[in-house]
């Protein structure tokens, strides 16, 4: 085929850019080179649009092992282990084809993991699907579940916690995040940076189709009439294959055999080879006649673009190969020597005895286009005069009822049953609390894991919503006892061709960034994903944060639950009445309108650290973060989960009572204590300057709001627990 302007455009790529791959190689390429350039150079895969402000986010840490730039972020959990764990999107393909998108998904994520040698101990995930009255998000919604079960449940990896919303931003543009945690000892974590020269270019896994051909290039783009005709591009998960191509890989990983490895994830043998090239200052020389094809006549476009799953590249010691072969062999998975490393620092492809691509490694990756785009600075909305005289005709009953039951804020349970979360049998707090935890296998010390997202404050106001959903984060690694230590991100952003939604995504990294940084959350690994709209509409912007802690002691694991009778309810950090944003404000006054609730980091680190004391001296009976909902909302879901009642006292404080129980005032806890202890308690926290209020005492049955006010545990459950059976029914 002949290489033009217009084949470069229908490739992805500017004109202006297609010129400077000409200026670069000083010659026109062939449709191999092109197509190789447009996948190296999408945004997908380059992040041309994102690396100028991705350097803003903190990525170093005292418990830092390996940060942003490999297959995923380590941290160090002591004893010599480390946890390996990246969240990544697959969005486009899982609204194109959901199960096969979700599924992926995961499968990606998890090689991801395996790769630098870890072995997968929990998945998570955050989708985000359009109004629940859009004709396509049940079929949606039910295609990404059975996805991310199917895989997940096949590979024998569980799933411990994730998070769903509904808006109808994402009616033609879901968003499928998932994240994976690995443990590794820190003496055998793997690299993809090539070294040596002449050392073999190994091929492992699945055979290579025409599945997933221009699927990162799909990625980096929006979504139009003709999306039916991409599905093409969407690959095809084989998880039992993946089960066989990591056991195959973690054996022989045990071993010295590996200089470098890197799994074939977006644009495939293309990324893996240049990257790992890359790297180690190297060159690669690749015969595709040697790559395992699973289809016939195949072309060498085809097989560097093809995205197939479950396929690795590995540069082995010299004198390994026949070692390297008897272990994939026994794992009856494709094996092939394809190339070797040069000195020459470029891509080199031959097919059929003749050079098809030679292309300068740095032409493609030092030499890949960064835009500073445009951005528009978003403004702090106004607040709302908030309607009195509606709210003081509002009975706190019916306000509930109506939370509770609402989408983004009901039971999933749903959709975590069909989810493997037990598996491997080292899960000690399965999904619907605040994180999900897993034991350190054999060991008295446990993970917890969270993904947390916040599109509505995001919308409101970029900057604080982006402090908001790490603080959110934080705090729900807090409440089970974790300490936080480090956090990965998905940042799910429309096109940055778009002066507002490329401030939207400025304006969030920054708030991301201060919020890690002042709280010592450090962001090790990440993805970002653009053009997510349809046409021109798109998202709101929604920046999903995967937080990760260590539990030193299992007994020191808190739940959500309440425990005993009698027991004191206090609330943790101040409540100044924010209603704008929250959930009572958009669902009961149909007020869109105002700025998010602000973040004080200062309060949020104080607060959490003071809390954490309190859960090291044995204090803490139960706990449970204030967000979405606020107070009231978020007693509720612990009353349901422990069958117990709270008999709340009569406020002290001087907004309203509807302001207080449903404002979402940021950096508040709920937790429960023994009486015997408010003392103990108390002191700590005046000691460290941590407002408080004592909010009830728990009884058996009913919630008590007032002494006109009165709710059954039974009651609570039919709203929160029957919206999403109901709907999928």
């Amino acid at each position: 085929m002949l290489v033009n302007e217009k084949v470069a455009v229908e490739h992805g790529l500017k004109i202006d850019e297609y010129k400077k791959i000409c200026e670069l190689l000083k010659r026109t390429p062939n449709i191999t080179e092109l197509g190789i350039f447009s996948a190296m150079w999408n945004e997908h895969c380059s992040y041309k649009s994102s690396r100028l402000h991705l350097k803003k986010l903190p990525t170093e840490g005292k418990k830092v092992i390996q940060g942003p730039g490999e297959n995923a972020g380590v941290i160090d959990i002591d004893d010599g282990d480390a946890i390996v764990f990246k969240i990544e999107s697959h969005n486009h393909p899982s609204f194109i084809e959901p199960y096969q998108g979700a599924a992926t998904g995961v499968g990606g994520i998890m090689r991801d993991v395996f790769t630098m040698g870890a072995r997968p101990i929990a998945n998570l995930n955050s989708i985000h699907f359009g109004s629940p009255q859009h004709k396509k998000t049940k079929n949606l919604l039910r295609g990404v579940v059975h996805g991310i079960g199917g895989y997940g449940n096949c590979m024998g990896v569980p799933t411990i916690a994730g998070q769903t919303s509904f808006d109808s931003s994402y009616n033609g543009n879901i968003l499928v995040n998932a994240m994976t945690l690995g443990l590794v000892k820190k003496n055998k974590i793997f690299y993809s940076k090539a070294a040596g020269l002449n050392k073999p270019v190994i091929y492992v896994g699945s055979k290579t189709g025409r599945d997933g051909i221009h699927g990162a290039s799909m990625a980096s783009a929006s979504f139009d009439e003709k999306i039916e005709e991409k599905k093409p591009t969407v690959q095809v998960g084989d998880p039992f294959t993946e089960k066989l191509l990591l056991e195959a890989c973690l054996e022989l990983m045990a071993g010295d055999s590996i200089i470098a490895i890197q799994d074939m994830g977006a644009a495939g043998l293309t990324s893996s080879s240049i990257e790992m090239a890359s790297k180690g200052n190297l060159g690669i020389e690749i015969n595709l006649n040697k790559v395992p094809c699973r289809e016939t006549k195949m072309t060498p476009y085809e097989i560097m673009l093809s995205e197939s799953q479950e396929r690795m590249l590995i540069v082995l010691e010299n004198g390994k190969e026949e070692l390297a072969k008897k272990i994939f062999d026994k794992w009856n998975l494709d094996f092939a020597v394809i190339g070797k490393t040069t000195d020459t620092k470029n891509i080199e492809l031959f097919f059929n005895n003749e050079q098809v691509a030679n292309i300068p490694v740095d032409a493609l990756v030092e030499n890949s286009p960064m835009y500073d785009r445009k951005w528009k600075k978003s403004k702090l909305p106004k607040k709302n005069k908030i309607k009195r005289d509606i709210i003081n005709k509002l009975k706190i009953k019916d306000i509930l009822k109506k939370i509770l039951s609402h989408p983004n804020i009901c039971s999933k349970e749903w959709i975590w049953q069909q989810y493997d979360h037990t598996v491997m049998g080292d899960t000690i707090q399965k999904p619907g609390g605040d994180s999900g935890v897993v034991r350190v296998h054999g060991t008295n010390k446990a993970i917890a894991a969270t993904v947390d997202s916040s599109a509505v404050y995001c919308w409101a106001h970029p900057l604080t919503g982006g402090k908001q959903v790490v603080a959110e984060s934080w705090r729900n690694l807090i409440s089970v006892g974790a300490t936080p230590i480090a956090i990965t991100n998905c940042l799910n952003f429309g096109s940055p061709e778009n002066e507002n939604n490329m401030g939207e995504f400025v304006e969030c990294v920054e708030g991301i960034a201060e919020a890690s940084k002042y709280l010592k959350f450090p962001v090790v690994s990440g993805n970002v994903s653009f053009y997510n709209q349809t046409k021109e509409v798109g998202i709101k912007p929604t920046p999903s944060i995967g937080g990760v802690g260590l539990i030193k002691e299992l007994e020191k694991m808190i739940t959500m639950d309440l425990k005993e009778t009698n027991n004191l309810i206090l609330v943790i950090g101040k409540t100044e009445g924010h209603i704008d944003q929250s959930l009572f404000a958009r669902v009961i006054l149909d007020e869109k309108n105002g700025p998010p609730p602000e973040v004080n980091l200062f309060n949020e680190k104080n607060n959490g650290l003071s809390l954490l004391k309190l859960i090291e001296e044995n204090f803490i009976k139960s706990a449970h973060d204030i967000s979405l909902g606020g107070i009231i909302t978020a007693l509720s879901k612990m009353c349901i989960k422990g069958n117990k009642g709270v008999h709340l006292k009569k406020t002290k404080s001087l907004i309203s009572e509807i302001d207080y129980l449903f404002s979402e005032d940021q950096g508040r806890y709920i937790i429960e204590i023994n009486p015997k202890d408010i003392k103990e308690v108390t002191k700590i926290l005046d000691k460290n300057s941590v407002h408080y209020e004592e909010l009830g005492v728990i009884i058996k049955d009913d919630i008590i709001i007032n002494e006109k006010t009165k709710l059954t545990i039974d009651e609570l459950k039919s709203y929160n627990t029957n919206w999403l059976i109901n709907y999928m029914s």
